[in-house]
């Protein structure tokens, strides 16, 4: 595991896959996960992806500030990691939580965006009667956390089997998470309004969803389609919120196959736009 130490003095974990020259791809974890909900998918990936798998800020072996929950904070973290890696746009891959942050970036970085893909991605939270009722009991937590109160949590994110040791860490990384950054974040989203933002999103999108979900409807996903002009989305029979645990492997196929129409249109267009000759 890598870190680095942004230049407002935050020091953030991350891993890293794949050839240095290839395309990079960002991927930003759910709630109260950390770059490890991205490990199942990582063997997966061919090489000619650039995987950069980050712990935002308070999450994971991040660390955690007294404040800055908001989208914005997160999207500015990113802003400031890509700088620190000398990136000057990416492939921004985001789950849930990770997904509001992705398209607070892409509408806040667009020249930055190479492209977006929306895992589990909320419309709205504070019209969401279960988020709603998720943060009735997020509010009074304290420390220290249950742990079965975790595991519920963690398994309400499924609908299929994972690996045992898949739905450990998944707990344990959500065990590091003090309460008071259980209630920021969660506080943080629910004053949001992503519909309104999706609007401004100009990348090319790939959303996914999984048509077992316990936390997003499908509403919400076709809400985002009809948003966001240049989106279409793909739908995971059977599979629930955490879908890139339950098929890891098709997940990083349907990535993978995204990042090839991305590098294609972006090889059209590079010999006519002088800025993104980073790339050669």
């Amino acid at each position: 595991m890598l870190s680095v130490r942004l230049p407002n003095q935050l020091r953030l974990p991350y891993v890293e896959s794949g050839d240095p020259a290839g395309v990079p791809v960002l991927f930003l974890h759910g709630f109260t996960d950390s770059w490890r909900s991205f490990e199942p998918v990582l063997p997966h990936l061919p090489r000619s992806i650039r995987a950069l798998a980050l712990s935002q800020r308070g999450h994971g072996d991040a660390d955690r500030p007294l404040s800055g929950y908001t989208p914005s904070d997160f999207a500015a973290d990113v802003a400031a990691f890509m700088d620190s890696l000398q990136l000057e746009r990416a492939v921004v891959v985001g789950h849930s939580m990770g997904a509001c942050v992705a398209h607070c970036f892409a509408a806040e970085y667009p020249e930055r965006t190479m492209g977006l893909v929306l895992m589990g991605a909320f419309a709205h939270f504070r019209e969401n009667p279960t988020i709603l009722e998720f943060w009735d009991i997020v509010s009074t937590l304290a420390d220290p956390i249950d742990p079965e109160f975790v595991m519920e949590f963690q398994r309400s994110t499924l609908a299929g089997p994972v690996k045992p040791t898949c739905l450990d860490v998944g707990v344990n990384e959500s065990l590091k998470v003090p309460a008071r950054v259980w209630r920021a974040v969660l506080a943080g989203l629910l004053e949001t309004a992503p519909i309104q933002q999706f609007r401004s999103v100009r990348a090319s999108t790939l959303i996914m969803w999984g048509d077992h979900e316990a936390y997003v409807p499908r509403g919400d996903q076709e809400a985002l389609a009809a948003a966001i002009a240049d989106s279409r989305l793909l739908v995971y029979s059977g599979a629930g919120h955490s879908f890139h645990w339950e098929e890891p492997a098709r997940f990083a196929a349907d990535l993978e196959a995204f990042v090839a129409e991305l590098a294609r249109d972006y090889g059209l267009a590079k010999h006519k736009c002088r800025h993104w000759l980073w790339w050669d």
